[in-house]
């Protein structure tokens, strides 16, 4: 076989394995709170992310990426094209590993992370220190803490407001009848800003500020009606006002609503970090096809539908510990308190699109869990899953860097 035939089949196969390792860990994250809370089951959740994962990903996961991505190295310092051609593929490689192992054992690891790590890895052996964007590598730290923070805060703002005014009003299921379909109003908005902010611009679509807002609006108000006719077919606990009833019933609403976010979450991430897995194999067949390195690439259709389906089966055959860890173990959920985390983990990635700042999925959603726990105080969080979470995120980008370095080494030596 000719040697850039079989380089090829390394970028799609590893492309496919790094795809997988996203949607055992990074979708599994999206759809956590949805299942940890009962709105829906596993099935259900895989259907869901199936469907919308996958158009996400072939829609408006890019005509175009960055060849590197997020910045992280400096192409001017890399002037050999091999350097970066077996340095894309020994990064998609490690990070795809990584995620493997993380996967394994149910951390919540960041996908974004993992690959960054594993581009600096290469960079290091193969130019130096001097490759690599230090001070954006520093802004990528602070977002360990900014992130889960700012998420946790605003899920506990959220869920505060649940209780204040659906659970401890006169009437809570009437209540939640007339505040839920806000909720649905303000979870759709938000979603759409982050389609319309930053899913779409991978497709080249690049729509100002002042339209994003007024179409995220507008698409508010339509999935808005369409949950307050959904809602009215839910039949009223009138003729039975026990307690227990009257709390199933609110909370079948709410899983309504859940519905509708793990919806448009899935879109939203299959539309952005679809990447991850595309944005290295582009770079691969650029330099396979131009011999040059460029600072974009333009993706072929084939390798989107890869990144797709390696996204829908990765859910599908390794998801569920990740789903367990964040959707069960760190705190009890129920849709009403899912529903919180999920919004203020979408607001949070809105506002870093809006202010540039590379923020991790992944942390965002884990800290709006822990800020529906501690709505309910300091017992309602489970501290040794927090603690190993933790440790992962801390040890994902050295260990990807670890690994990509030894792969990178492996390849050279093996193609030279």
């Amino acid at each position: 076989m000719e040697l850039t035939t079989i380089l090829l089949i390394l970028a799609i196969g590893f492309g496919l394995y790094m795809a997988w390792g996203i949607g055992a860990n990074d979708v599994a994250n999206a759809m956590a709170t949805s299942v940890g809370s009962r709105a829906i089951t596993i099935k259900q959740a895989i259907i869901i992310a199936a469907i919308f994962e996958f158009l996400g990903a072939f829609l408006a996961g890019g005509e175009v990426t960055s060849t590197i991505r997020k910045g992280i190295i400096d192409s001017n310092a890399i002037t050999d094209a091999n350097i970066l051609l077996y340095g894309m593929l020994a990064a998609l490689l490690s990070a795809a590993l990584w995620l493997t192992v993380a996967s394994r054992f149910g951390w919540p690891v960041s996908t974004t992370h993992s690959i960054v790590g594993a581009i600096v890895g290469f960079a290091l052996v193969a130019v130096g220190t001097d490759a690599v964007a230090w001070p954006k590598m520093a802004l990528i730290a602070s977002s360990w803490v900014t992130s889960p923070l700012l998420a946790g805060v605003t899920a506990f703002l959220l869920i505060m407001s649940v209780q204040k005014l659906i659970f401890e009003s006169d009437d809570p299921e009437a209540q939640t009848r007339k505040i839920v379909p806000f909720y649905i109003f303000l979870t759709a908005t938000v979603i759409g800003l982050v389609t319309f902010l930053k899913g779409l611009k991978h497709v080249g679509l690049d729509i100002p500020g002042g339209l994003a807002v007024a179409l995220s609006l507008g698409f508010g108000v339509l999935v808005a009606t369409a949950g307050a006719l959904m809602i009215r077919r839910i039949p009223s606990s009138s003729g039975d006002s026990s307690s227990q009833t009257i709390e199933d019933n609110i909370e079948k609403i709410f899983a309504l609503l859940m519905i509708v976010t793990a919806s448009a979450m899935a879109f939203s991430h299959g539309s952005n970090d679809v990447a991850n897995a595309i944005g290295p194999v582009a770079a691969v067949l650029s330099i396979i096809n131009s011999g040059e390195i460029q600072q974009s690439s333009p993706v072929p259709v084939y390798v989107l539908f890869v990144g797709a389906v390696g996204i829908v089966i990765g859910l599908a055959t390794f998801g569920v510990r990740v789903i367990k860890t964040v959707g069960e173990k760190i705190t009890e959920l129920r849709p009403s308190r899912g529903f919180a985390a999920e919004l203020a983990a979408a607001s949070t990635v809105v506002l870093a699109s809006y202010t540039g700042v590379p923020i991790s999925t992944t942390h965002t959603l884990v800290g709006a869990v822990l800020g529906v726990g501690l709505a309910r105080g300091l017992a309602a969080l489970d501290w040794g899953v927090i603690r190993n979470i933790v440790v992962s995120w801390l040890v994902t980008l050295p260990v990807a860097a670890a690994l990509s370095s030894t792969i990178y080494l492996v390849l050279r030596y093996a193609f030279s």
